[in-house]
């Protein structure tokens, strides 16, 4: 059975267009001129595909794209805009349309963007028919079940249906790139490739040539053709991690990739087609950028489309036994070893830090930890800590009675939040503090003084050097 496209639009030389154009793909289509006839024929025959003009004789094109979206959620839409109008496409995009196409119609273009849709559609109905567990919702691809993970599995399920750009937003270390490729494999293009480029570790005067290609002779250097990045990742999705360092020319070459889907190697005359799906993240704050001058305006709009923001770990830190069991396993198939477990101390403290590197630094604490440990059980003083502790883990590492004599807390009173207050060199200065108590009530003897702060000696002999005391 062939699938089949609904048109929507008022003028009779577009539509048929279309129509030719769809039906050489051997694509069967129906037509309707405005929205009242495209509501009833959705309500009367099925369709693979939406087509739609912006501007319809009894509405426009946002209505419909809302109402498919409502009641027939399975069925991808493409906006058909005015040459230009960045500004609908981005609405439409928003509303939930699948994709959108500039007049006049690249007849190119529309093919792409057909074929990658009908991917979709089809994607939908095999899920629909056989779910499948390495592309549901459900799929372990990032691990816990707190609830901004949960709603952040959600999301991922939703923003994968489209083909808008997503920004994905968060610290270092969070699982932006986790992120990027769970939205890769639960949509159509999973099957085609996923790219990945850390847009600061390119070279300002390469990165042109990583990214769209160069011609043999562009440059010295240039002994042959190359494709770039965007090339590579064609039919697929590429992931623009830091992209806040690209540099401002490359900026403006960006932007029109993204307009025109077309790309212009280094020393070519001629534009390529390429589709691509774009999926960007930096874990700097993109509207401050832009303020500075360090962002263009229009590009930022371009690629913030659609924001997924990643939560940091310490947000989420019900998910750390959870994350803790998947990378320790992790470990032990990459090691062709047993798995390690974590003793409840070892997990306590685990839990009351505060990871500023967030799930890597707990991935690499767990490495370390899983190499020293004996008898595969990870004790509390394995566990080597390279930030800052948290709170709650400072205040209990003072001991009782120094908060009276002013070596531990600071009274509530003494404490001022200046505009250049920082809470972690408060807390260092706590520590700093309570730790030279301990020493000079103990004559300087470590083992003891380790004992009266109710901490491994390990723990600290690793705080003497971070704080610079040993």
């Amino acid at each position: 059975m062939k699938d089949r496209v609904l048109i929507v639009d008022d003028e009779p030389d577009i539509r048929e267009l279309l129509e030719i154009t769809l039906g050489r793909m051997s694509l069967a289509t129906s037509s309707a001129e405005d929205l009242a006839s495209a509501r009833y024929l959705l309500s009367t025959e099925e369709f693979s595909l939406c087509l739609t003009d912006m501007k319809l004789p009894d509405g426009n094109g946002l209505e419909l794209v809302e109402y498919i979206q409502q009641d027939y959620n399975q069925i991808p839409v493409a906006v058909i805009t005015a040459h230009g109008t960045t500004e609908t496409a981005i609405k439409a995009l928003k509303s939930g349309a699948f994709d959108f196409i500039s007049k006049p119609v690249d007849l190119q273009k529309l093919r792409n963007l057909v074929t990658s849709a009908l991917r979709l559609s089809h994607s939908n109905d095999s899920q629909n028919e056989h779910p499948s567990p390495g592309i549901s919702t459900s799929a372990p691809t990032i691990t816990g079940q707190s609830e901004r993970i949960v709603q952040l599995r959600e999301q991922i399920a939703k923003f994968a249906r489209s083909q808008a750009p997503i920004f994905i937003s968060g610290e270092s270390g969070s699982g932006k790139e986790l992120a990027a490729r769970a939205i890769h494999l639960q949509s159509s293009r999973r099957t085609s490739p996923f790219i990945a480029v850390n847009c600061a570790a390119i070279p300002d005067d390469l990165v042109e040539s990583e990214l769209f290609g160069h011609r043999k002779g562009s440059f010295t250097g240039a002994d042959q053709d190359k494709n770039g990045l965007f090339q590579a990742a064609n039919g697929g999705t590429l992931f623009l991690d830091e992209i806040a360092d690209l540099p401002l020319h490359t900026q403006v070459k960006l932007l029109r990739v993204i307009q025109e889907k077309a790309v212009r190697p280094v020393g070519s005359q001629n534009e390529e087609a390429i589709d691509v799906r774009i999926l960007s993240a930096t874990h700097k704050n993109l509207a401050k950028e832009v303020e500075l001058g360090h962002m263009r305006q229009d590009l930022y709009f371009r690629i913030n489309v659609i924001e997924l923001s990643v939560p940091s770990l310490r947000k989420r830190q019900d998910d750390i036994p959870e994350l803790a069991l998947s990378i320790l396993n992790k470990i032990a198939h990459e090691n062709a070893s047993d798995v390690c477990r974590l003793s409840d101390e070892a997990l306590e403290s685990l839990q009351l830090y505060q990871f500023p590197g967030n799930v890597r630094e707990l991935e690499n604490i767990l490495q370390r930890a899983a190499t020293l440990c004996e008898d595969n059980i990870i004790r509390e003083s394995n566990l080597e800590f390279i930030g800052t502790p948290s709170l709650s883990a400072a205040t209990e590492s003072v001991p009782s009675g120094l908060e009276e004599d002013g070596a531990g807390s600071l009274p509530e009173s003494s404490l001022e939040i200046t505009e250049d207050f920082s809470l972690e060199k408060h807390l260092e200065s706590i520590e700093i503090k309570a730790i030279e108590k301990a020493l000079e009530e103990t004559r300087w003897n470590k083992t003891a003084a380790a004992k009266k702060l109710g901490m491994s000696f390990r723990s600290l002999r690793y705080r003497l050097k971070k704080l610079g005391l040993d």
